[in-house]
């Protein structure tokens, strides 16, 4: 994930560590970070091995005759090349779709067709189709002073005091419960799907309403509010009923057919009828579903008076009294496109209400198989539910019978859950800059960009709050997760992933899709440069799915490999480095004067150091690593497909980039003892104070080719992905730095860069605080006990001190997540190594539900 575009976009900086000077002792006498084997720099085996599948015939056809008629029109062939590559750029890819057409809709997937799918709101559904109806919830608590309305809350934001709030169970499929923390103010929301029909089902909604504690004072007046608007198709009538109240909403679309909306009469929380709600409503055209919220904002332009019986009356503000239509007149017949009908309920809490969804493919009311889904039917499913999804996590997992206490296990079921509860259904078009290749600069401003072709995406996101829509990197470690519970919600999601691959075989690292994803993204970062490439963590998840043996995957499998082969094959090609079988990562940032290490956002480490002046001549540790496990993976499944002339390109490439002697020749700095990327650099760099603000100053000595002397994660890539053999010379040394609470080791978990190396805890510019400089990062924390954990079941001479570490970087880690989730109800985006306590963007359940699988041992 962009993590350096995150923290731009971010609210007041997160606690984090502070700078510390630079050892200068001891650099180049028996490796900068301690003794260790080395030898001088030597040449591994050439060659780059072949490439993917390219577009199909008809596709070069028409290509072909493209360029004969610019050539036509007197276009420069350098001009035509950039045409080419700008076309190809958002030209979908020709290989067979990874799934099967229509794969989304209620009659392919019924039970997935209607889900929690907009993690940016605090409670809502929509439909896995493009122009989808949405439903949700907003509320109002009153009792703000007159023309002083308190907040709407509506869509999860950052800084908006929420807290703490997310999904404990969900299965991912047909049931959720969460809590919403709003000061004194506590709401849970349920929700249960019911199958039938041809149009998805049935599904209901609980929303209790009550103080977070019995000594909580007394709860101000609670406005619910309950919408579903339309997208672009179909019609929404209300029924009008008595004293403001809706006997229900009718509505009808192209996907859905007929169905119908109740909003139940409240009940205490015992099921008790409650008699003294007031009810307001609005039905006007929809202004789009990316301002919903300042719609209802906007019509709070009334105050009315609720009367309890047998209390006094109270104001409160509301929408207008009826439904009465504020569009333009409808004649009969006439579809009206984009309608909203909203339904407020304002009362005392504590109370509940519930919301039904049916179906007219199934009939209505009563009448319908097993009755309405409300009242004590609901409560039956409810418990059913919860009942089936806590047995079944233990089956999964085993938390319990691994002695884990019952803390540690809600934080498992909530790692899950809230991963699930973070599912989103996304369609738009993304903007794309063309790979500008050798012919210009890889930052050009220049030409615009163009639009992507509409496409969907069935994707985890990493934080309700703050990233809400699809990261390639990250969505490789959530289906790890994923892939444990539900392996069929990671064949779609990897299938979607898939779905988005261009002619040339490139995915856009991060996926912004659609208005109401787009409103969350300042401009300057809606645009993807098909140049930059992400980790191919997808293929993490493959790695499972080769190994599980199931059928299912294995038909998914043989039917992805094209476009899996294609994508890596553009990897490998585009990020190609200076010498033979050395990667760079393409799209760093320029050397900028306020800059102290130019970033590298495509690596997904952000402002980890690389070499301080950018160059074409850089050899990247990590992403060298990322195609060696690639390569291996890809080639294992090529031969379990019988894919032979694919499965001896990549094993042969596997083969020599596992090789240690090549490794060692690129990467193995033996006057720093550890493995490191190569560049153009000087760790003499600073940022000093100058008339415009932080500015970077570069002394003596000046940068040269040299290895970069930064330890921190990009350093162990070669032991996090399991690179290196049990007996490597290297092994131990990186096993002795490693467990060294001077550089990696604390408390916490691993951070990110070594306590001792220059730049641990610094800025990165004057608005830019340290990310990947200190803080420890629970996914690379997950590989790295996977590593641990694999050489220690290894014979070797470093079995039991892998082993040993494994064990002590579990409790570290798991124990911190643990307790900062238990004193915040929050998982978060990373952790202080200092003091243990999050960090970013919480909630943050993307990869940190990793947590659950460290928990489980599961690797």
């Amino acid at each position: 994930m962009a993590r350096g575009e995150r923290k731009r976009r971010a609210g007041p900086p997160a606690e984090a560590p502070g700078p510390r000077a630079p050892d200068k002792a001891g650099r180049r006498r028996e490796g900068r970070f301690g003794a260790g084997p080395g030898s001088g720099p030597r040449r591994g085996p050439g060659g780059r091995g072949a490439g993917g599948r390219g577009p199909g015939t008809a596709a070069l056809a028409a290509l072909g005759l493209a360029l004969a008629l610019a050539l036509g029109l007197g276009l420069s062939w350098r001009g035509i090349v950039a045409w080419q590559r700008a076309r190809r750029a958002i030209t979908l890819h020709p290989a067979p779709p990874a799934l099967p057409p229509n794969s989304s809709s209620a009659a392919a997937a019924p039970d997935l067709f209607w889900g929690t799918y907009r993690p940016h709101v605090y409670f809502g559904m929509k439909t896995r189709s493009p122009r989808a109806p949405v439903t949700g919830l907003m509320w109002l608590q009153q009792g703000a002073p007159p023309g002083m309305p308190g907040q709407l809350r509506h869509t999860c934001e950052q800084g908006d005091g929420m807290g703490p709030y997310g999904w404990e169970l969900h299965d991912g499929v047909s049931f959720g419960r969460q809590r919403l923390h709003d000061g004194a103010l506590v709401l849970t929301t349920e929700f249960v799907k019911r199958p039938g029909g041809s149009h998805g089902g049935d599904w209901s909604w609980r929303i209790t309403a009550e103080p977070q504690t019995r000594e909580s004072p007394v709860l101000p007046l609670l406005s619910l509010f309950f919408y579903v608007a339309t997208d672009g198709q179909g019609t929404l009538r209300p029924e009008p009923g008595t004293g403001g109240q809706l006997n229900g909403i009718d509505g009808h679309t192209e996907e859905l057919g007929d169905f119908r909306l109740i909003l139940l009469p409240p009940t205490d929380v015992k099921g008790t009828a409650l008699k003294h709600g007031s009810y307001n409503s609005l039905w006007m055209p929809s202004p789009g579903l990316h301002l919903l919220t300042e719609a209802v904002k906007n019509r709070l332009n009334r105050w009315f008076q609720h009367r309890p019986p047998g209390g006094s009356p109270e104001r409160y503000l509301g929408l207008p009294g009826s439904p009465q239509w504020e569009g333009e007149s409808q004649k009969s017949g006439h579809s009206v496109q984009g309608q909203i009908v909203v339904q407020q309920l304002t009362l005392k809490p504590p109370f509940r209400v519930e919301l039904v969804f049916e179906s007219g493919s199934v009939g209505w009311g009563e009448s319908r198989p097993g009755g309405r889904l409300a009242g004590p039917v609901l409560s039956q499913a409810l418990d059913t539910h919860v009942t089936s999804f806590t047995d079944r996590f233990e089956d999964i997992f085993r938390l319990g019978a691994r002695g884990l206490s019952a803390g540690e296990q809600a934080l498992g079921q909530a790692a899950l859950s809230g991963l699930l509860g973070g599912f989103g259904y996304f369609y738009g078009q993304g903007l794309v800059l063309p790979d500008p290749g050798d012919e210009g600069p890889e930052e050009d401003p220049a030409p615009a960009p163009s639009l992507f072709p509409p496409a969907p995406l069935f994707t985890a996101v990493p934080s309700r709050s703050f990233f809400p829509r699809g990261f390639l990197w990250d969505e490789g470690f959530h289906q790890l997760v994923v892939y444990c519970w539900e392996p069929r919600l990671t064949r779609e999601a990897l299938g979607h992933w898939l779905g988005l691959l261009n002619a040339d075989g490139w995915i856009g690292r991060e996926q912004v899709l659609g208005d109401e994803a787009r409103v969350r993204v300042p401009p300057p970062f809606l645009v993807q440069r098909a140049a930059h490439a992400n980790p191919p963590t997808l293929l993490l998840p493959v790695m499972r799915m080769l190994d599980s043996g199931d059928t299912a995957d294995m038909d998914f499998l043989r039917t992805a490999f094209p476009r899996l082969q294609a994508w890596f094959s553009w990897l490998r090609q585009s990020q190609a480095g200076p010498v033979p079988l050395s990667y760079r990562w393409r799209g760093r940032d320029r050397a900028a004067p306020g800059l102290l290490n130019p970033k590298t956002l495509p690596s997904g480490l952000d402002d980890y150091p690389r070499a301080s002046h950018p160059s074409p001549d850089e050899r990247h540790l990590d992403l060298r690593c990322w195609v060696a496990l690639g390569a291996n993976i890809l080639a294992r499944l090529a031969q379990k497909l019988g894919e032979t002339q694919a499965e001896t390109e990549l094993a042969e490439l596997a083969v020599k980039l596992r090789d240690e002697n090549g490794l060692d020749s690129l990467h193995w700095a033996p006057e720093l003892g550890v493995f490191a990327d190569f560049g153009n650099h000087t760790g003499a760099v600073r940022l000093a104070r100058g008339p415009q603000g932080l500015v970077r100053v570069v002394g003596r000595p000046p940068p040269r080719p040299q290895y970069v002397d930064a330890l921190g994660y990009v350093s162990f890539f070669p032991l996090f992905l399991r690179l290196l053999s049990p007996t490597s010379p290297h092994l131990g040394p990186l096993l002795d730095l490693l467990a060294d609470n001077r550089h990696l080791w604390s408390p916490f978990g691993l951070r990110s860069l070594s306590a001792s190396s220059p730049l641990y805890g610094q800025r990165n510019s004057e608005h830019d605080p340290p990310y990947w400089r200190g803080a420890v990062w629970v996914n690379v924390n997950y590989l790295a006990l996977g590593a641990l954990d694999h050489y220690g079941r290894l014979e070797g001479p470093h079995q039991a001190q892998a082993s040993q570490l494994h064990t002590q970087l579990r409790t570290n880690l798991v124990g911190n997540v643990w307790r900062q989730y238990r004193d915040t109800g929050f998982l978060w985006e990373q952790y202080s190594d200092r003091d243990g306590h999050g960090m970013g963007s919480r909630p943050f359940q993307g990869w940190t539900s990793l947590v659950l699988l460290a928990m489980a041992e599961d690797y």
